[in-house]
């Protein structure tokens, strides 16, 4: 259990809100659905965890390999900022490749051993192509996740390199780990769960693309073309920013107004501070103006182990960071209060 543990904080537990909170809206959503079984729901929401943590696991194993932190290093020394505190179980020595490879296949095996069992159940419960909603759909998700996962920074595409890391993240944490979720738990796909899953989806791009705006000193002295990067200027990144902050928003009142979705998902809009929030402290932040983060806004959620975080000098970097993380999980909860009382009160 210790080496599990130890393995879950290697892999960014702090970062798994960004794929179970998608995945845990997409169970309650499904609960509307006659066909729901919970075990089988748990089951995909446990598979999506370890799948994230061994994605996170395995970037750090091909980052350690081209030495990014030696480049981020430099970047510090010429005077800019940039987030070094990454993958200190392989720099200190604590793990090896060999050791750490060891970790991202046993992750991807309890993965792969959910998505089996998920399919076996519902394939022999209703076929695999013998309907529109067969298990195919399963597997089409899987097939397309393991393909951008492995090669998001695996070579020979390194899509992460190339400026696609953080569309590819948003698309996977979205639209296909809410709707293999949502089918995972019910049998079926319906409209309701893929309209909400495109603002999840930006939700979850906007935690990356924050990260590589403000880490564009460090991603250029490795290479490494993100997002942020590929559009070049600060003023563009504003307006990604502003973009992948409140278009999440409009789409739901867009979707009430067309009648696609329930009035009570308007309770999403109670998040809507803090994404004010992020994108005023990306302003500054483009501005070069240093903003007080000794103290954080209790409305702006969780923040842990912040003294450490202050002490490590990176309190300019996770503060924004954490900022969009909670921005997804506030988006998340709101969204299943709305579902789980229309589903209680049957609205």
């Amino acid at each position: 259990m210790k080496k599990i543990l130890k393995w879950v904080r290697y892999g960014r537990s702090m970062a798994l809100p960004q794929s179970v909170m998608p995945a845990v809206l997409a169970v309650v959503m499904a609960t509307a659905s006659g066909n729901f079984h919970i075990g089988y729901a748990l089951l995909a929401v446990l598979g999506v965890a370890c799948a994230h943590l061994a994605m996170n696991i395995a970037d750090d194993w091909f980052d350690y390999r081209v030495d990014m932190l030696s480049d981020r290093d430099r970047v510090i020394r010429k005077g800019f900022r940039a987030m070094t505190v990454k993958y200190p179980y392989l720099t200190d020595g604590t793990e090896t490749l060999r050791t750490t490879a060891y970790a991202i296949a046993q992750f991807i095996v309890v993965a792969l051993a959910c998505g089996a069992g998920i399919f076996v159940y519902w394939t022999e419960l209703g076929g695999f192509a013998s309907n529109p909603q067969g298990t195919w759909i399963l597997v089409a998700i899987v097939l397309i996740c393991a393909f951008l996962g492995v090669f998001y920074s695996a070579p020979p595409f390194k899509l992460a390199y190339h400026g696609f890391g953080e569309p590819i993240i948003g698309f996977i944490f979205g639209p296909l780990l809410m709707c293999g979720t949502f089918y995972a738990s019910c049998g079926s796909l319906g409209w309701d769960i893929i309209f909400m899953s495109v603002p999840v989806g930006l939700l979850v791009l906007n935690i990356l693309f924050t990260h590589s705006f403000i880490d564009m000193p460090g991603d250029a002295e490795s290479n490494k073309m993100t997002f942020a990067r590929l559009l070049g200027t600060n003023k563009a990144c504003l307006v990604a920013s502003a973009l992948f902050s409140f278009l999440p928003f409009a789409i739901v009142v867009a979707g009430v107004v067309l009648g696609l979705v329930h009035p009570l998902f308007l309770v999403v809009l109670l998040d809507l501070p803090r994404a004010i929030w992020l994108w005023r402290s990306l302003l500054d932040f483009s501005r070069g103006v240093q903003r007080d983060f000794s103290v954080m806004p209790r409305w702006m959620g969780p923040m842990a182990m912040w003294d450490d975080i202050r002490k490590a000098g990176v309190e300019w970097f996770m503060a924004r960071w954490y900022g969009s993380r909670n921005i997804l999980s506030g988006f998340c909860l709101l969204a299943m209060t709305a579902a789980l009382i229309i589903r209680i009160f049957a609205l």
